[in-house]
């Protein structure tokens, strides 16, 4: 019998050792972060989107901004694409295709930034937000896995995890999350750090 556990562990380290060994990686993170801040300290906001288990991590990214991190200190302007009343009035006149773009049509606004997440690089709505966040003069930043997909060529800073299944994706996704909230603190609350 296979040592599933063990390999679900080597697995996660290989990953994690894949996105360490590029310095690209930290490079495309860091000006995704200072994008951002830029954006937060202009009174922007920050949308972020994705499906199933990168819906709750687009969740989790804004929670953490508007609620608490490590530390007590003002709510910073963030939202995830995740109200169901939305979604299902969008599915059912548009398309599945459409639920995040069109709330990216009526809620962003030129200098916001856009965190779209798919572990495929290829989900059909993200795309589409993408495009509509690109019409609204909007940044994008992309949380993308295996070959970063069609998103990898259409976002302002693509970051994607080599690894072939999304569990080992989504591991990777919430550290860089988890980061980047860290980054964006250590800008605007340094007193924090």
């Amino acid at each position: 019998m296979s040592n599933y556990i063990q390999e679900a562990f080597t697995g996660a380290q290989d990953a994690l050792t894949k996105f360490v060994n590029n310095s690209k990686n930290f490079e495309v993170m860091k000006a995704a972060t200072d994008a951002m801040v830029k954006t937060l300290n202009t009174d922007g906001r920050i949308i972020s989107c994705g499906n199933g288990g990168s819906m709750c991590d687009a969740m989790h990214f804004a929670e953490e901004l508007t609620g608490r991190f490590r530390k007590d200190r003002p709510a910073l302007s963030a939202m995830s694409i995740s109200d169901p009343s939305h979604m299902t009035c969008v599915a059912n006149d548009y398309g599945f295709e459409f639920v995040f773009s069109k709330y990216v049509e009526a809620q962003g606004r030129p200098g916001d930034v856009l965190l779209a997440i798919s572990t495929s690089g290829n989900s059909p709505n993200c795309l589409e937000a993408v495009k509509s966040a690109h019409a609204k003069g909007m940044k994008v930043i992309g949380l993308l896995g295996k070959d970063g997909g069609k998103m990898k060529d259409i976002v302002d800073f693509p970051i994607v995890i080599e690894a072939n299944v999304s569990d080992r994706v989504q591991e990777m996704h919430i550290k860089i999350i988890h980061t980047f909230i860290e980054g964006i603190e250590r800008q605007i609350f340094p007193e924090n750090y």
